[in-house]
């Protein structure tokens, strides 16, 4: 190449410098009517033709006036080349024809288009198959239930949905009238698990977005720490600054707050920038601090009743497209109508449900939804024909194996049946304190635990009025050490009905008490231990008197066993037997 031709950008070629604008035009033309391809330019450049793949022979067509060429092709290759910096750029080598190196890019960007639009017929073909019911293995329940639990799609949004809760939020209830007015205390809602703590919560906040004035921010002390609570209480004294708007707070399981993490909230609930609402399935009185306590109203929500259950696992069939019929037989339902995917529920079996669960409602409509996926499962891969479906007792029994145990080995019902448990073997009612050592040791309660128990309630409670309850009870605690589960519950079973049918007598535990209320009420100095009741080891201390006039020998003349001071007390004054 001399020193006075330069490459052509577009095509590669040797031009003269001289022509080489023309040239660009030339090319710019060609490109413009769809040739891709200029391998051979001839002659001087008042005669050029552009050879295409093909080997034909064209003629370009007349030369646009210089500087007046707009070529829209190279505007769009430059701003592609800025728009998208992260594309690597194709090098064209000289030697390389133009086909090869702009038909690419058209050929990937059409592939992309093409990926895009089908993908995007693809989602809207299945989200019309989703609305026909088409799709295969598709319940008409799964589509509101997909990706949430039941108990969560069934969560009211006013008082009047609320179910249950009748002492705590009945229609003449104080906090009901506060709720309605929209003036919500500073609470602790306290209650077992499903019994409509976070579902109450929910309810406030619903009325809180109805209302201008109220704002509902909601947390979780399992996964909240310390920072987020402070930014919240910033953010709420900003919304009372600047929009006069009362900040509810609401945190859940509040029980799982340490005391530094409860004490934060103390001054803000105080001066009223937040309304607290903590939910706990623990007592207060030993999880939640007093200082906190004495700023907030205690709400007791009760374990929900059978009626109440059922309830709501009506409107969980309803919700799920279950039909509730009254009698089991299968063979009296309409069969006639010929419609397809018509799933039943029996009325015992729904009744079964809410009694496995126990008063818990979350628990029930989940379970609800088990079954009723199971069931779908069952019938399709059974091939169910006619398209009937019927959930009965049997199937939730088949279901659920077991009833639903509430217990909690260190929380509020731990203390609770070890407190009935004692109280009924007290009262000398095997029948009963075999039922309450069933409800711990089936709810995963530790048998030691349990034994120990027996050993305190041997000496406290039987005492004086059967000598074998305590080696009985200790043994018992040594048999549930070398067996363990399951055979060391016939050893507790052994030694409850012992224990209860036993004599009682408090005869020793009450007088050690009254020892001890009075060693610790004395007042002034302790009286000395008399010398005929001290040790004389040395011949000093028995010519002081040591341990003069003692008798290994009970009988007249005894010397008192008690200081002076005290030596007519009677510990004893109380000998009842029952």
């Amino acid at each position: 190449m001399s020193s006075s031709e330069v490459v052509c950008p577009i095509c590669g070629l040797s031009v003269n410098s001289k022509s080489i604008n023309d040239h660009v035009d030339t090319c710019l033309d060609f490109k413009k009517t769809g040739e891709t391809s200029a391998t051979k330019h001839s002659g001087e450049h008042t005669r050029r033709s552009h050879r295409v793949d093909s080997g034909c022979e064209m003629v370009p067509p007349a030369k646009k006036p210089r500087f007046e060429v707009k070529s829209t092709n190279m505007t769009n290759k430059w701003q592609s080349i800025f728009q998208q910096p992260q594309k690597k750029q194709e090098i064209v080598s000289p030697n390389r024809s133009l086909k090869s190196t702009e038909s690419k890019r058209p050929e990937q960007k059409t592939h992309h288009d093409e990926e895009k639009t089908s993908n995007e017929e693809k989602s809207a073909s299945g989200a019309a198959k989703l609305r026909e019911g088409s799709i295969p293995n598709q319940s008409t329940y799964t589509k509101s239930s997909q990706f949430k639990p039941l108990a969560e799609i069934m969560r009211p949004m006013d008082l009047d949905d609320y179910i249950g809760q009748s002492k705590a939020i009945g229609q003449n209830s104080v906090l009901r009238t506060l709720l309605e007015s929209d003036h919500v205390p500073s609470c602790i809602l306290w209650g077992p698990p499903g019994c409509g703590k976070t579902s109450l919560a929910n309810v406030i906040a619903n009325r809180a977005k109805k209302n201008g004035n109220l704002r509902f921010v909601k947390l979780s002390a399992t996964s909240s720490n310390l920072s987020e609570v402070k930014t919240t209480i910033t953010a709420a004294k900003n919304e009372q600054k600047m929009f006069k708007r009362k900040t509810i707070l609401f945190i859940d399981e509040i029980h799982r707050f340490n005391k530094l993490q409860q004490d934060a909230f103390l001054p803000h609930v105080e001066n009223g920038t937040i309304t607290l609402i903590g939910a706990t399935t623990e007592n207060p009185s030993f999880r939640v601090n007093s200082a906190l306590l004495s700023r907030c109203r205690v709400v007791v929500l009760e374990k929900l009743c059978q009626d109440e259950l059922e309830m709501i696992l009506k409107k969980g069939a309803a919700e799920l497209e279950l039909t509730i019929v009254k009698d089991d037989d299968v063979k009296s339902m309409d069969t006639s109508s010929n419609k397809s995917n018509q799933r039943f529920i029996t009325q015992p079996a729904l009744t079964g449900i809410g009694l496995y669960c126990d008063g818990d409602a979350r628990t029930a409509l989940n379970t609800l939804q088990l079954i009723a996926q199971a069931n779908e499962s069952t019938d399709q891969s059974e091939s169910n024909t006619d398209g009937i479906s019927v959930i009965d007792m049997a199937k939730v029994r088949d279901v659920l194996q077991r009833s639903h145990v509430v217990y909690d080995r260190t929380g509020e019902e731990h203390y609770n049946c070890i407190s009935a448990l004692i109280k009924s073997m007290r009262g000398s009612d095997a029948n009963a304190a075999l039922y309450w050592l069933g409800r711990m040791i089936l709810g995963g309660e530790d048998p030691l635990f349990v034994a120990r128990r027996l050993i305190v309630f041997a000496s406290e409670d039987v005492g004086l009025a059967d000598a074998q309850a305590l080696p009985l009870a200790v043994a018992t605690y040594s048999a549930c050490h070398y067996n363990g589960m399951p055979e060391c519950q016939i050893n507790l079973s052994h030694c409850v009905v012992y224990l209860a049918r036993a004599p009682k007598s408090t005869e020793s535990y009450m007088a050690y008490n009254r020892v001890k209320d009075h060693i610790e009420n004395h007042e002034g100095a302790m009286p000395g231990v008399p010398l005929h009741l001290r040790n004389a080891p040395t011949k000093l201390m028995k010519d002081m008197g040591y341990a003069k006039g003692y008798k290994r020998t009970a009988g007249p003349g005894q010397q008192s066993y008690l200081p002076e001071q005290i030596a007519k007390i009677d510990f004893f004054k109380d000998k009842k037997r029952f």
